[in-house]
């Protein structure tokens, strides 16, 4: 177990995709809201800043945004919460974005902690984590920063350092490396609680049971961004209690599949729950949050695959559109040879006289 925590970082791919996820998730629900963000987070918000201190000593939550009452004041955080996001994504000092990233989910979220739902609740727990992960070693300008300060280090040799700053440095490097292992597998773990007690509470229910709960589920006003489109899904029955069943089968057993090639097809399954979710719905942040969570599960050789998959592509269709286009005459000649001559002993040889 020490070796697995010391030995190397662990889905570093993965940990950047979270980072990107997230942040990129973050970004859009801040942009999302830019036109309200005073009615639900400024001075002038039904939840005044003096109602959410009283709330704060009760609950042991803070925010910066309530520390003035000054306009000015919270259009320079909300800004500031829309660069970090962004230098977030991008992985720039990503140590030091990423503990101001969760230091901005966490004052929004307490700010207004009566309007929020299950995908806040899962963004602002994958922020904290992301906090321990060394994210931003791969897709990251912190990953581009080192590439090219190693390519131009070239051959230099390393300066010989004293034991102490050797054990230092491994030190250093143990310590990082068991911290970023251990957030993983609590981003892990926290997926798969909440995937079993979900599937553990719908088993529960009587109507799950019966196979009627999404038909319920659709016809809730509240949730409906296309009623239409939600009444035409309803009309088959058989495929809602089938699909429910199903729903209550993959989230109970997920924390079992994990250790297998079956998490691939329950990861799709998943994928396409809340896709639905998504659309049917109008959850958009609450989906987009577990696909973000489920790609914890893939591994590291899934992500270096996608780049040479998208470049073997790109080829292919380059090479598709080439062909009908070109001109005619405009192939390659093969190479002309020079005529041979006849060997010596097969030349004529004119006869003297």
């Amino acid at each position: 177990m020490w070796a697995l925590l010391t030995g190397r970082p662990v889905s570093l791919y993965a940990a950047s995709v979270l980072r990107i996820g997230y942040g990129l998730l973050y970004l859009v629900f801040l942009l999302r809201e830019f036109p309200h963000r005073g009615e639900i987070w400024g001075p002038e918000s039904p939840w005044t800043p003096a109602l959410a201190e009283q709330l704060f000593e009760q609950t042991g939550w803070n925010s910066v945004l309530i520390l003035s009452d000054s306009p000015a004041y919270f259009e320079f955080c909300y800004a500031m919460a829309v660069v970090t996001s962004v230098l977030f994504i991008l992985g720039w000092r990503t140590r030091v974005m990423s503990v101001l990233f969760a230091v901005v989910v966490i004052s929004f979220h307490a700010r207004s902690i009566f309007m929020t739902d299950g995908g806040d609740n899962l963004v602002l727990l994958m922020a904290v984590y992301l906090v321990l992960t060394a994210c931003g070693r791969r897709w990251s300008l912190d990953a581009r920063r080192n590439r090219l300060k190693s390519a131009r280090a070239g051959d230099v040799p390393e300066p010989v350092r004293g034991l102490y700053a050797q054990e230092l440095r491994h030190a250093r490097v143990t310590l990082t490396t068991v911290v970023h292992n251990c957030g993983v597998f609590v981003i892990a773990a926290q997926v798969c609680f909440l995937y079993g007690s979900a599937g553990l509470y719908k088993v529960q229910g009587s109507t799950w049971g019966g196979g009627t709960a999404l038909h319920y589920a659709l016809n809730l006003e509240l949730f409906q961004p296309w009623p239409a489109l939600s009444h035409l899904v309803d009309d088959f029955p058989m495929v809602i209690a089938i699909t429910g069943y199903l729903t209550v089968l993959v989230q109970v057993a997920f924390p079992f599949v994990l250790f297998g090639r079956l998490k691939y097809p329950v990861l799709a399954v998943l994928l396409g729950m809340h896709i639905g979710i998504a659309v049917l719905m109008g959850l958009p942040l609450f989906s987009g949050a577990m696909i973000i969570a489920d790609a914890v599960f893939l591994p590291d050789r899934f992500y270096t695959f996608l780049p040479r998959l998208w470049r073997r592509a790109a080829q292919r269709t380059g090479m598709r559109q080439a062909a009908p286009g070109r001109a005619t005459g405009s192939g390659s000649v093969p190479a002309q040879g020079r005529p041979e001559l006849p060997a010596p002993q097969d030349q004529v040889v004119p006869s003297g006289g």
